[in-house]
């Protein structure tokens, strides 16, 4: 397991300890915690679980149907 230094200022250490505290986490699980969230590639469950939800949601293709015509772009050089 890596070991990582941080440094930080007298606030912010006090933001993080007293997060950690709240959240019944020691500094390094909760810092570990919010890495591991930030880098993440997944939707989370509980936006997963919303597949379906909408049962009367129209499809893509009707949705961009009524968005008319595209304006003619410039090339990029």
């Amino acid at each position: 397991m890596a070991q990582i230094t941080l440094y930080l200022d007298e606030r912010l250490e006090a933001r993080l300890r007293a997060a950690a505290q709240a959240a019944n986490l020691s500094q390094s699980r909760w810092v570990a915690n919010l890495i591991a969230e930030k880098l993440d590639d997944e939707w989370p469950a509980a936006v997963t679980a919303l597949a379906g939800a909408w049962p009367d949601l129209p499809e893509v293709e009707a949705m961009r149907a009524t968005l008319g015509q595209d304006t003619v772009r410039e090339p990029i050089e």
